[in-house]
């Protein structure tokens, strides 16, 4: 089954109306062998803050080693962002075949007059593959209510309930106490169950899970509990399954009243305080009872740091469950990197540009409050909600703009910007515009901002996700050679075998690869032919049914440079729909000329010189290390360092990079004291090799802690490698504050976990997308872009065919606007050819030479001499000596 018939199947499910009860979903799991059995999890209820809290639960107890799944509703690209182990979303693969074994089933249920929900069948699925990744535990967010969610067809062995406020009052009860019991009823026998709740909802649930024998554990925040959460979001929740275009779950009023006379004997395990935000994406929160200290969350807003109490409380419960230590520097590393994408999600700083899904009253109440924490000069909003949401009371709640543009996601329940502009006006809002695409409403609003401004988009989480994407869209050129080539470019871009027939033989020119919403691809598709190229839809394009469920489509162009000059024109002339800004990526990655009037992204100062700017340079490994891979122990002493780098700059270094932690497969981490010993007095002491004392060979420091890489500046390195790509926000603000360049890896463990079995559909594009994310938060930290330099991560969570494929496709990555860097020096993807650990020197110099002449701009090895001789005459082959000059 192709992946594009399964997504159409699940999404098809959605026109089942709900009933209460898990005995559905019970079946399917008995039908699967009972998957739930193997894996241990955590459960979290709640009215608002369920998601954060879920997300922030996960990665914590990631940091403490654990293999840990990840189920979140709703997504805002791609079905697979619901179900996440160890941080990457399940494949499309790994989808197709679940639906491919539970279609029949499924198809015999219906027909019996008993069909699945979407929500139970999708929930399924992901209890199955956290069961068949073998992870040690999965943190599940509950769709709706407790009690008959889907979710509860599992026993947990922790739960939390966030909070209780009055919210899908028909499906749930009309009151905080009916609601509360529901959400309580996830309790289980001896599972300890967390709570921020207050009041009634407190009592209730504390009733609750007395009488399921569930240990009440009480968390309490700084009087944030009334606040509606805009992060928090329920769609295709059991509640809204019968209606495909399901909007995030309504945030009324109604929280418990502050509990500020709770009992003295009942103190709380956990009571947290905001203490404000600390950069334009993080903030802080103090913690006080069983851990005492500050930490730092990539969320901002006082209603954060209550989730992030219940996060803690149930992480520590959780690893207690599975006898797992918990120490306090998982618990603030698991915070500060606990990213959530689209809820309030700060994506630019000049001007500051939000974009949030609150949706009703009490959420922009909500989100005013949050803004106010930021200073800027004029507001520009930009408005998308759908037709059944209080567009009045709303707009009213929302802070004040100085102007406003109103747009329309690709939904059928999607407002008449017309009427959300109305709205605007009689809430006092004077320049307002009636648009229609989101991303060029928002393109728009960027715009007439200046640069000490605030853009909001807000009002629908279908218009984040379109606003999102348009500014994360990534334009791939693939290296396609002959028709095996342009099979493999169509099949990796999810295009199934039919259409693989019938284009491979179009695509054999310049060949892109893009993500766009379902009516887009369709129209640059047919635009790319009417030009005399070719394309063809991947995923769901493949369907009638194009872009259900928000899915983005790949798409795939093939022509010409002339044909794809011509086919930017011609998006560039149509009339809106986003195509403008599709007509300016595709320019760029082509390296055309812009259309007129294109939005671009690359500023107009000349970037700075580095060695990589014009040329492959050849970065030479100094590891000061006693267990690195390959030269461990060699460059220990001072003298035998300056000595390693003297030979390295005869022989033609551009760029040495001192190690002082081995990040081999199972190596044990060093303390960032311990390593700083190691490489300060290593840098102090090179700076006596003239080539480095001058600046014409750079230094670089391989390390993933702050603390280190800040030392390291100071001692006289030019160049930060983090092996963890920027995953920590205190590394992110050395590397602003000392304006250098920064190496951002992709890499799933650091040290390599040799247990981890990570799967991709297309490797290349997967990691594309996850430096992509990597270079956004980058771009918020006020990292300048010109310094930033991407590396695939070659050896680190990949196989060998995978590393190969990175390698081979190394050029791909220049669609991120960065120089690449490969690192694949004397690593294991050699082993699959042959070459045991102790003779891999010629084949790394033949990967170097490929490398060069695909792409690469950075090639990081431990041999100098050998590989730049494999640059240069990679250089020279590809044309440096036609005008005379020196490869080097």
């Amino acid at each position: 089954m192709h992946y594009h018939e399964a997504a159409a199947f699940l999404f098809d499910l959605r026109r089942f109306s709900v009933k209460p009860g898990t005995d559905r979903v019970e079946a399917l799991l008995a039908h699967l062998g009972d998957p739930q059995a193997d894996v241990p999890f955590a459960q979290i209820a709640g009215s608002n803050g369920k998601g954060s809290a879920a997300r922030l639960t996960e990665s914590v107890l990631r940091e403490a080693g654990l293999s840990v799944g990840l189920y979140t509703s709703p997504h805002l690209s791609a079905l697979a962002e619901r179900v996440r182990v160890d941080g990457r979303q399940m494949t499309e693969s790994a989808i197709a075949d679940f639906v491919e074994a539970v279609r029949p089933w499924l198809i015999d249920r219906a027909a019996a007059g008993e069909p699945l929900t979407f929500f139970e069948v999708v929930t399924a699925m992901a209890v199955r593959e956290f069961a068949r990744r073998d992870v040690d535990v999965a943190v599940l967010e509950v769709g709706l209510g407790g009690e008959y969610d889907a979710t509860s067809a599992v026993d947990p062995v922790a739960t939390a309930v966030t909070n209780v406020s009055l919210e899908h009052t028909d499906v749930l009860g009309d009151t905080i106490a009916e609601i509360a019991r529901t959400k309580a009823r996830i309790a289980r026998p001896d599972a300890p169950l967390v709570t921020a709740c207050e009041g009634e909802a407190l009592d209730v649930v504390r009733e609750v899970a007395g009488e399921a024998g569930a240990p009440v554990t009480r968390v309490v925040g700084d009087g944030a509990s009334e606040a509606a959460d805009p992060d928090d979001s329920d769609e295709d929740t059991e509640a809204d399954d019968s209606d495909e275009d399901a909007e995030p779950d309504e945030r009324d009023e109604g929280a418990d009243p502050t509990d500020s006379d709770a009992e003295p004997d009942d103190p709380p395990a956990f009571a947290a305080s905001y203490e404000g935000r600390v950069s334009a994406t993080d903030a802080e929160v103090a913690l006080a009872g069983e851990r005492e200290g500050t930490y730092r969350i990539p969320l901002v807003g006082r209603h954060q740091a209550t989730n992030a109490a219940v996060a803690v409380a149930l992480a520590d419960r959780t690893a207690a469950a599975l006898r797992t230590d918990l120490d306090d520097r998982d618990v603030r590393d698991g915070l500060a990197r606990a990213t959530w994408p689209g809820r309030f999600e700060v994506v630019d700083t000049a001007p500051l540009t939000v974009l949030d899904g609150a949706h009703n009253p009490a959420a922009a109440r909500t989100l005013a409050a949050t803004l106010a924490e930021y200073d800027y000069d004029d507001l520009h909003l930009v408005y998308a909600a759908m037709h059944d949401k209080d567009h009045t009371e709303t707009a009213a709640a929302l802070p004040d703009a100085a102007t406003a543009v109103t747009c329309r996601p690709a939904i059928d329940r999607a407002e008449d910007p017309a009427v959300l502009a109305a709205a605007l006006r009689s809430a006092g809002v004077d320049r307002v515009t009636a648009g229609d695409d989101v991303a060029d409403a928002l393109a728009a609003a960027v715009d007439r901002a200046e640069a000490g401004d605030c853009v909001l988009l807000v009002g629908s989480l279908f218009a984040v996700a379109e606003a999102r994407a348009a500014r994360m869209r990534t334009v791939r050129e693939r290296t396609v050679r002959g028709v095996d080539g342009a099979a493999h470019a169509l099949d990796t871009a999810g295009v199934q075998p039919d259409g693989i027939a019938a284009h491979r033989d179009g695509v054999d020119h310049r060949t892109l690869t893009l993500r766009l919403r379902g009516d887009r691809a369709e129209r640059v598709a047919a635009a790319a032919r009417i030009v005399g190229g070719d394309a063809a839809l991947g995923g769901l394009g493949a369907n009638e049914d194009r872009g259900a469920g928000g899915e983005h489509v790949p798409v795939t162009v093939a022509g010409t440079v002339a044909e794809l000059r011509a086919l930017v024109d011609r998006l560039a002339a149509s009339d809106g729909g986003g195509l403008g800004g599709v007509a300016t990526d595709i320019a760029a990655s082509v390296g055309i000329d812009a259309p007129d009037g294109g939005r671009s992204s690359e500023g107009d100062e000349p970037a700075p010189e580095f060695p990589w700017s014009d040329r492959t340079a050849v970065m030479g490994v100094l590891n000061v290390t006693p267990d690195s891979f390959h030269d461990g122990g060699r460059h220990a002493d001072l003298d035998d360092a300056v000595a390693g780098v003297e030979r390295m700059v005869d022989a033609g270094v551009d760029i040495v990079d001192v190690g002082g932690e081995s990040t081999r497969p199972g190596a044990d981490p060093v303390p960032a004291d311990e390593e700083i010993e190691r490489v300060v007095p290593t840098i102090e002491a090179i700076q006596s090799v003239p080539a480095v004392g001058s600046g014409d060979v750079l230094v670089s420091v391989d390390t993933r802690k702050p603390a280190v890489a800040r030392a390291a500046l100071d001692a006289g390195a030019d160049i930060i490698n983090d092996v963890t790509g920027l995953e920590d926000p205190a590394m992110r603000s050395v590397v602003a504050d000392a304006d250098c360049p920064v190496i951002v890896m992709h890499s799933l463990d650091a040290p390599v976990d040799p247990d981890a079995d990570p799967e991709y559909d297309d490797v290349v594009g997967e990691v594309v997308d996850a430096l992509r994310e990597r270079l956004a938060l980058a771009d918020t930290a006020g990292i300048d872009r010109d310094r930033v330099i991407v590396d695939p991560g070659i050896g680190f969570g990949k196989s060998p065919a995978e590393d190969f494929e990175l390698l081979a496709r190394c050029g791909e990555f220049a669609a991120l606007g960065c120089p690449v860097l490969v690192g694949h020096s004397h690593k294991s993807l050699y082993g699959a050819v042959g070459r045991d650990a102790d003779d891999r020197e010629h084949a790394t110099v033949a990967g170097t030479a490929l490398a060069a002449d695909r792409g690469a701009d950075i090639v990081r090895v431990h041999d100098v001499a050998e590989n730049r001789a494999a640059v240069d005459v990679a250089a020279a082959a590809n044309g440096a000596l036609r005008d005379g000059e020196d490869p080097e």
